[in-house]
């Protein structure tokens, strides 16, 4: 059999036995990265999936639906597939992991070990030559969704999550990627189905719920995971030096549910929580932390003070150092340090009118100079 059509024959089993290789997993992982056109069936049949909208129309239940399971599945990327399988930051039973995995293959990214090997992979060389999805290394849109399409990122090495290659439920779950995903577009369209005969008010039907609750909303879900390995290495501020590109940015964590934090990821990734200060939205962390109340996970694992304190250090200095360029770009702002001290001032003066400041009892009076309060910003120290 010629090697191309060998190859194909391997890709379309793949679909339904992800740990068929019969050449060796080792063999495919030292190919050359270039798409598979086979592999890219799927994903064609997915995005094609979403333009039966206009077949199927919509309605509110439809749409709400598709948006509530975005947010769950990717609450099950977040916090199941990133934060327990490849980090384990926080412990459960196993019969809970199993449910976890479950909810975690209804998100279509595969299987939990496959995933799970490739986020630690990802971090031992992360925007190196050997970071499968770095937008340094291998452009956007590579990293975006080409690396999936390759022939060398398919097969799962166990060796790199033995933690968890010792549960067969899991390896089952892992191996047979396509029966979660399966079963979950079933039940859609058995819902949507059961709808339409029993709650027609919802105007409903099974072909409008699977392409809505599955077919867009996993589209959307895909991509919106995507922009992490794709944009979180190219948009937003670096608070921590890492030793990779690795960035925060508001609007990737408002996206995908609080992983947008990603530079304070990349510098501790054994916390629980990518947000690391209160104002960072974080919901997976949130849910977490409810579920942690409930008793069905537990050990959430903290920041660590030390680390916290590296990071309010570099904000200051990074707020100085932005202070600073606006006082050498806008020079006619410098007129408020001369304002600010004599209001300021004034305000002091009329409450301690009001309300005298008591002597202490040790005799040492409280001293503040005002104008320190609006110094310069070139002027602050570290």
């Amino acid at each position: 059999m010629p090697t191309r059509l060998r190859h194909a024959f391997s890709a379309v089993i793949q679909w339904f036995d992800a740990d068929y290789t019969p050449g060796g997993a080792e063999a495919v992982r030292n190919e050359p990265d270039k798409v598979d056109w086979v592999r890219c069936i799927p994903f064609i049949i997915l995005h094609l999936g979403c333009l039966g909208v206009i077949w199927t129309g919509a309605s509110s239940f439809a749409v709400w639906t598709a948006v509530f399971l975005y947010v769950a599945r990717m609450a099950a990327v977040t916090g199941v597939y990133h934060r327990y399988f490849s980090h384990k930051t926080y412990s459960c039973s196993r019969p809970v992991q199993f449910l976890l995995a479950l909810w975690g293959g209804t998100t279509v990214q595969r299987g939990p070990l496959w995933w799970a090997y490739h986020h630690r992979h990802h971090h031992q060389h992360s925007d190196e030559e050997e970071d499968a999805h770095s937008p340094h290394v291998h452009g956007f849109l590579w990293s975006h969704i080409g690396w999936i399409t390759s022939r060398r990122n398919f097969p799962t090495d166990y060796s790199k999550v033995r933690d968890l290659h010792k549960y067969p439920e899991l390896v089952f779950l892992n191996r047979f990627d396509a029966i979660v995903p399966f079963a979950f577009a079933f039940a859609l369209f058995g819902l949507g189905g059961f709808l339409h005969a029993h709650a027609p008010s919802l105007h409903t039907s099974s072909w409008q719920l699977l392409v809505w609750g599955f077919f867009i909303s996993t589209t959307a879900l895909f991509h919106g995971t995507s922009c992490i390995n794709s944009m979180a290495h190219l948009m937003g501020n670096r608070r921590f030096k890492t030793e990779d590109d690795s960035r925060n940015s508001f609007i990737l964590a408002i996206i995908t549910l609080g992983e947008g934090w990603h530079n304070n990821h990349h510098r501790y990734q054994s916390a629980t929580r990518n947000g690391f200060y209160w104002w960072e939205i974080d919901p997976t962390y949130y849910m977490l932390k409810a579920m942690s109340w409930m008793g069905i996970i537990s050990g959430l694992k903290a920041v660590p003070a030390t680390v916290l304190a590296e990071g309010a250090h570099a904000d200051h200095h990074a707020s100085v150092a932005a202070a600073t360029r606006a006082q050498h770009v806008h020079p006619e702002y410098m007129s408020l340090r001369k304002i600010v001290p004599a209001a300021a001032a004034i305000a002091v003066a009329t409450v301690n009118a009001t309300h005298p400041l008591e002597r202490r009892v040790d005799g040492h009076e409280i001293h503040r100079d005002v104008t320190n309060v609006s110094q310069g910003p070139g002027d602050l120290k570290p």
